[in-house]
């Protein structure tokens, strides 16, 4: 007999539940032990698991996706390990607090088209690192290589002593049986990387959620950078799996006094600046009207694909299309996110427009993630962070490594970067192992606390104001 959606939905939280009572048992040690085990077989996978990705998407270049496997493995494990995620963390003699760590239970982890083995192993080793069960739950789109992503790990953490089924994942996928497992009574918590309708769609399931919002990043060069360098990071970033990062730059913002210098600079390093004639048909072939998104056939394309797609007679070793832009809105479509090395390109009379324009920018699609800034001012600096509303401001880096953290900076390596509440999201962090534990706290009585010797029948009396209270309060103490 066929099973029906909510009985699938059951049988993989009735697993998940059994894997979870044994997790909760384990010490630290243990933890550690499968969370190593766990982060070499996926690092020793790294290349195999990338070609794999590559040739199922058909996006990006399987050589950038190593770069993001050994993120997701090396640099993930290198940041966790030393984290402190069961039984008692902290004790605090003095405050008579004591913190325990408990994991959160059943995880399930939604996983994007645009990094799928990376995204598999992040998400497995911060939640088995925080003892929760986690399932798997991939874009149709990348089933094959989540699968065995996902069994390399599970076999790895079953040999270092983790209980059966601590890692399950879902061979196909559907809408139901998504919205079955989201909404379930046992699960605890979701972890959604993904398109807009998917991340909306975890948070409307009752269940908690650690979500991302959209990115559409603008990159401000000031008038006090480093064009050359500058150009070539922004090319590092963008052309990075051919710009299937979430936190890549989709708009060059400059002060018009550097525009021309900029633009050389650019075309010198292999970027196309496309006529009005060109742009439009550039939007035809990378932006869906009626949709208001990018059309899913030119993610994580090379710039002489999408070039040949939209009749653009681009020079053959085109790295990046630049389309000079004018607006921000429905109005100007390459204003978007666009997830392809494609870049929108403004030119604004001073310092004070250039930052209103990345304000636009940022609000337009992209509030709450990431902009990006190359400066050598550091009044300047300081100006353009106060003034964007974004979790991640990136000076002088990619962007997307940038972002993602690890590699030039000391942010959480992370696959999932929170934007806020302006992203409609409960945190700005990217997103590891210590957002998945429960912290209990032990609170021992203390009587030198300072309302415990005060006498609270005094606020009973109705002759004593706010400021006699608050004499006596302080005379008291």
């Amino acid at each position: 007999m066929e099973t029906t959606v909510k009985e699938f939905a059951d049988q993989i939280l009735g697993r998940a539940l059994q894997a979870g009572a044994v997790f909760a048992e384990l010490g630290q040690a243990e933890t550690d032990r499968i969370v190593d085990a766990v982060h070499k077989a996926a690092f020793n996978q790294r290349i195999r698991l990338a070609r794999m990705a590559h040739e199922e998407t058909g996006m990006g270049r399987w050589q950038d996706k190593v770069l993001k496997n050994v993120v997701a493995s090396q640099l993930v494990y290198e940041d966790i390990k030393g984290l402190k995620t069961a039984g008692v963390v902290s004790e605090d003699f003095e405050s008579g607090i004591t913190e325990i760590a408990q994991p959160v239970g059943p995880i399930l982890a939604v996983i994007p088209v645009t990094n799928p083995t990376s995204t598999v192993i992040f998400k497995i080793l911060i939640s088995l690192k925080a003892r929760n069960p986690i399932i798997i739950c991939p874009s149709g789109k990348a089933i094959r290589c989540c699968a065995e992503t996902a069994r390399i790990c599970y076999e790895a953490a079953l040999a270092a002593g983790a209980p059966e089924e601590c890692i399950q994942w879902l061979n196909e996928t559907s809408r139901e049986q998504t919205q079955a497992l989201m909404s379930h009574k046992a699960l605890a918590l979701i972890l959604a990387t993904g398109g807009t309708g998917l991340v909306k769609s975890a948070y409307s399931s009752g269940t908690p959620t650690l979500g991302v919002g959209a990115g559409n990043v603008p990159v401000f060069i000031d008038a006090s950078a480093d064009i050359p360098f500058s150009v070539s990071q922004i090319l590092m970033s963008k052309l990075f799996d051919y710009g299937t990062i979430c936190a890549s730059e989709q708009a060059v913002v400059v002060e018009s006094a550097i525009a021309e210098a900029v633009r050389e600079e650019f075309k010198r390093q292999g970027a196309y600046f496309l006529s009005p004639e060109e742009t439009a048909k550039l939007e035809a072939v990378a932006f869906d009207a009626a949709k208001g998104a990018m059309k899913p056939d030119v993610v994580g394309q090379s710039a002489a694909v999408i070039a040949q797609k939209a009749g653009i007679a681009a020079p053959a070793d085109v790295r990046i299309l630049v389309a000079p832009a004018a607006g921000v809105g429905e109005k100007y479509p390459l204003s978007a996110e666009i997830l392809a090395p494609i870049l929108a390109f403004y030119v604004e009379p001073g310092f004070d427009d250039a930052v209103n324009r990345c304000i636009d920018l940022n609000f337009y699609g992209g509030i709450g993630h990431t902009v990006s800034l190359y400066a050598n001012d550091e009044a300047r600096i300081k100006e353009f962070a106060l003034l964007m509303n974004a979790g991640r401001i990136v000076v002088n880096t990619p962007s997307s490594q940038g972002a993602v953290g690890g590699i030039f900076n000391r942010l959480s390596p992370s696959f999932t970067l929170g934007c806020g509440t302006g992203g409609k999201n409960i945190t700005t962090d990217n997103v590891t192992a210590r957002h998945l534990v429960n912290i209990q706290r032990v609170a021992r009585r203390r009587d030198n606390q300072r309302f415990t010797r005060f006498d609270a029948n005094l606020y009973l009396d109705e002759s004593l104001d706010a400021d006699a209270i608050d004499r006596m309060f302080n005379r008291n103490y």
